[in-house]
Parts: C-alpha cells; sequence; structure tokens
C-alpha cells in the first residue's frame, strides 16, 4: 500500500494507524471504521448479560442498517442522498445518546468499553454519510478472506515469498471474478487459451466485469 492513496476500511488494529497519519506520503489515507464489528460488541451485551444500554445501542444500529440495506449496489451519489436525508438524523441521535449514557457509566463498564470503541472513532464512523463508496461494513471482505484463513491449515508454507505472491494473485483472480458473477473455473480455463494470441491493447476484454464466452466447452469448464 506504499503508493495508494484513497480509503481503507478496517477495524481498530493500531497497525493501521500510519496509514492515516496527515505527514503520510503520498497523501494520508482515509480511514472508514465498519459498523458490524461496533454493533458485535453491543449485540454480546444484549445478547448474553442482557444489558439495557446494549440492546438500546442494538436497536438504534439496526434501525440504521436497514435503511442501509435498500440502498446496497446503488450508485455512490443515490447512497449519499438516502444517507444525507434518512442515517444521518439516526447517527447524530445515536452520539447524542451515546454521549450521555457514556457520562455516566464507569469506564470499566463493559458498555462503557463498547460505546468508546465506537465514540473515540467518530469521525471514521461517520465517514461513510459524505462519500457513497463506503459501505457500511465490510462483512463481505472479511467472508471471502474465510478461505484464505481456512486454507493456511492445508497450505502451512507458501514455499518462498515469490510463492506467497502468486498465491495472492490467483486469490485475488478466483475472488474477483467471483464479486463479478463469473464462474472462476469457466474464466480462467478460457481466458488461460486465448492470452497468449490475444493483442496486448485489448487485454481489459479478458477482466471478469467484461469477459464473456458463448463456446460450449468453455461454459462447460
Amino acid at each position: 500500500m506504499a503508493s495508494y492513496a484513497g480509503i481503507c476500511q478496517a477495524d481498530a488494529y493500531s497497525g493501521f494507524n500510519y496509514l492515516y497519519h496527515p505527514e503520510r506520503k503520498p497523501e494520508p489515507i482515509a480511514e472508514a471504521a465498519f459498523w458490524a464489528r461496533s454493533r458485535r460488541k453491543f449485540f454480546t451485551l444484549a445478547t448474553v448479560a442482557k444489558a439495557p444500554l446494549a440492546v438500546e445501542a442494538v436497536r438504534r444500529i439496526d434501525a440504521i442498517f436497514d435503511i442501509e440495506r435498500e440502498i446496497n449496489g446503488k450508485p455512490a451519489d443515490q447512497r449519499v442522498a438516502v444517507r444525507q436525508a434518512r442515517v444521518a438524523p439516526l447517527v447524530s441521535r445515536l452520539e447524542t445518546w451515546m454521549r450521555a449514557e457514556r457520562a455516566k457509566l464507569s469506564r470499566h463498564a463493559e458498555a462503557a468499553k463498547a460505546m468508546d470503541y465506537k465514540l473515540k472513532r467518530w469521525p471514521a464512523f461517520t465517514r461513510f454519510l459524505e462519500d457513497g463508496r463506503i459501505c457500511l461494513s465490510n462483512n463481505a471482505a472479511e467472508r471471502e478472506l474465510r478461505g484464505v484463513a481456512l486454507g493456511r491449515k492445508s497450505w502451512l508454507f507458501a514455499g518462498s515469498d515469490r510463492g506467497g505472491e502468486t498465491a495472492a494473485a490467483i486469490i485475488t483472480l478466483i475472488n474477483t471474478a467471483k464479486l463479478n458473477g463469473v464462474d472462476p473455473r469457466a474464466w480462467l480455463a478460457d481466458v488461460l487459451t486465448r492470452i497468449a494470441d490475444h493483442p496486448a491493447q485489448r487485454l481489459s476484454e479478458l477482466l471478469p466485469w467484461n469477459w464473456r464466452t458463448t463456446e460450449p466447452h468453455q461454459l462447460a469448464a
């Protein structure tokens, strides 16, 4: 990510902090926190400890998720418009409520810890209101990483740095195909057959979001 400048949606792992530093070159990366992780902290308290504050927090957060489901997959500008009109007021009321309740709690209280996790990173949690490209959570990305985590138990070692980079490239290609509704096996079988003779200036035609195949034997692959 040395040359990357844009948005990074991640958890609060301190190892990411340098990415957001104002003096980072070429420029700081914009941090976008994801709400599913913060909701999980409240949800655990609500279901296990039956904590009233946690139950109320989950109710308020779920109201935001309900609206977000309606605009999933919509263009960025439409998402921002809906968020500004309907979500921003809910987010504002959630912040006001949390700050008022947090002031009454000991710092050792579990509900206080869950609130602090969110309130201390409030700009990152609310960045999605201004940028329609940002999702409310990155659950989809985390689900895709499960395959890598489970695979490590079987792969054990990549063999070398180059092997690790190759594995990362292959995993990226396969999951990119999946995200574009393309069968990775059919796509790879077709592209690996055609790429040697395909004009270099038209390689973009073989990208998963541009690729189409009609050959029966390729579809069968």
